[in-house]
């Protein structure tokens, strides 16, 4: 599918009407905003609109390879989004954060950018009053400028280092789509209160609602406040609504260039006298670092640009870090949602907040094992290999792990009553299939602490819980590593199907992901060969094969 063009005639139009904040001749050192790419926009027909997964499938190998794409809906809202917070949401209010309007050093802990909380509470319109007024003052009007002008106009408050301040409503709870059935666009399945827990988004297994993850949040904005650069939760992809207003610009960089991403970040952007050995990834979680793309362009980092303008979408797919502002006030939606595809970015991220103690927000091991098990127990047939490759390789690291730990303590007793997800106290790792418990520590601990359990000295107090339906699930694994893998197209560019196949992960020692959890070698020399080429393409993989530096 050959993707549509960005069309910039009606956001670069030429306003003569406007006081200029800036002289051109100051504009010489952002000539680098005319040299980012544009990401692709795309355009489904009618027929194509009414899957959203379907679609996303459709473009996924080409438009993941920018990181973030638009998307322009057939069918709009029918319902205005001032009418559907007035009568929906009567009483809506919220306390925006406080951004300042600078590019931070980060030469020292006291030289970084932190969001504040407002004193003030706003309602939208009062909101909107205030940010068009803002522009206003600046400006001389409360319409859009030219978007290539506003671009060149943000980086040069950013990199001046002014004291100035703008004010952003990020991660406010609700949503802007209408509860009508009378709204077109609210009725279809690309309604972000609904999408999340389609039955092909794998978010659908988690019980509980978990706010920006599994229901959607907006985001509501004035001239040049900003989302500072990030990665999702968990690397899952995310979708963004643009309800009304001015349009946003984004900067997105492909998961496959994330490791260089972090790279750059943290050798140009961040000191070393602030940075952990952990390196880029803490500090960018806290979504507070915002530096211009021309460090990315300079350090060959690919990264790409869109407008997203009221009634479009943009996808962010996963691992991929992105960023933006706004060109004046708006109101935005998002939310996240997990493809298939997206199990081996989950893994690579679980193992990273495992090596990071970093709580997960949703649980992964669970919503994988119960992904696996719907497959396996499915008529339809899938022949990608994403679900059953994370699947067998989480499978047989329990198995081993669990080898280990009887052939370190015969004595431990074992019980098959775990039914629900622990957190470790040591790693924080989600224990869906087996944790420990002993009188040693007060906490539970996953069955991955080999030292720590050595060193117990607990005897037959110590417990060992594992899942009632373990050994099924070692069954089916295993049924999983004896099916062919089936090749996902070509291999080009480090491709999601590159990411797919792909199952080297830190902890792994560079296996694939997936064996017979037996020492007989059931395997044909014909299907050996298969897993050797996923090996081969796996080692291509950035995303798998430096997740941790």
């Amino acid at each position: 599918m050959r993707p549509h063009k960005q069309s910039s005639k009606a956001s670069n139009k030429s306003n003569t009407h406007f006081k200029s904040s800036t002289n051109a001749d100051q504009y010489h050192h952002l000539e680098w905003t005319n040299q980012i790419t544009e990401s692709p926009v795309y355009h489904p027909s009618v027929e194509d609109f009414k899957d959203p997964f379907q679609y996303l499938q459709k473009i996924a190998s080409q438009a993941s390879k920018y990181g973030i794409c638009k998307i322009v809906p057939p069918i709009t809202s029918t319902t205005p989004t001032g009418v559907i917070m007035m009568k929906e949401k009567p009483g809506f209010r919220f306390t925006p954060k406080v951004q300042p309007l600078r590019v931070a050093k980060w030469t020292t802990n006291n030289d970084n950018n932190t969001f504040f909380i407002s004193t003030k509470s706003y309602s939208l319109r009062d909101f909107e009053v205030m940010a068009n007024r803002a522009t206003a003052n600046k400006y001389c009007l409360s319409g859009c400028l030219p978007s290539a002008y506003l671009e060149k106009e943000f980086w040069h408050a950013m990199t001046r280092g002014n004291k100035g301040t703008v004010e952003y409503g990020v991660n406010v709870d609700g949503s802007a789509f209408s509860s009508s059935s009378n709204d077109h666009l609210a009725n279809t399945k690309w309604n972000l209160k609904k999408l999340p827990r389609l039955q092909k988004s794998a978010l659908h297994w988690i019980k509980n609602s978990v706010p920006g993850l599994t229901d959607p949040m907006l985001y509501i904005g004035m001239l040049f406040s900003m989302f500072a650069w990030h990665v999702e939760d968990h690397y899952l992809y995310s979708i963004n609504y643009h309800h009304c207003g001015a349009p946003k610009t984004w900067y997105g960089v492909p998961g496959s260039a994330a490791h260089e991403f972090e790279e750059a970040i943290q050798h140009h952007v961040y000191s070393k006298q602030i940075i952990s050995k952990n390196g880029a990834f803490e500090l960018l979680a806290e979504r507070t670092t915002m530096f211009p793309p021309n460090i990315l362009l300079q350090n060959h980092v690919p990264v790409y640009k869109l407008v997203q303008l009221p009634g479009e979408f943009v996808v962010t797919f996963p691992r991929a870090y992105h960023a933006g502002f706004s060109h004046g006030f708006n109101c935005g939606e998002a939310v996240n949602f997990a493809t298939r595809d997206w199990f081996p970015f989950g893994e690579a991220a679980n193992e990273r907040y495992t090596l990071l103690k970093k709580q997960p927000v949703i649980p992964y091991e669970e919503i994988l094992c119960q992904e696996a098990m719907h497959l396996f127990l499915s008529s339809k047939k899938d022949d990608k290999p994403f679900v059953k490759i994370s699947f067998a390789s989480m499978i047989r690291k329990y198995d081993n792990a669990l080898k280990r730990l009887k052939s370190l303590d015969k004595s431990i007793r074992v019980s098959s009553n775990l039914k629900e997800t622990v957190s470790c106290g040591l790693c924080k790792r989600d224990c869906y299939v087996a944790h420990v418990n002993c009188k040693c520590h007060f906490h539970h601990i996953c069955v991955f602490h080999d030292k720590e359990l050595s060193n117990c000295s607990c005897g037959s107090n110590r417990f060992l819980f594992v899942r009632p339906d373990l050994p099924k699930m070692k069954e089916v694994a295993k049924k999983f590593e004896e099916q062919p893998i089936k090749k996902v197209g070509k291999q080009k560019n480090n491709s999601k199907a590159d990411v797919a196949t792909s199952v080297n992960r830190t902890g792994t020692r560079g296996k694939l992901g997936i064996s017979t959890m037996s020492n007989t070698r059931t395997r044909s020399s014909c299907r050996l060969k298969e897993f050797k080429k996923c090996k081969k393409r796996a080692s291509q993989c950035h995303l798998c094969a430096k997740i941790v530096h």
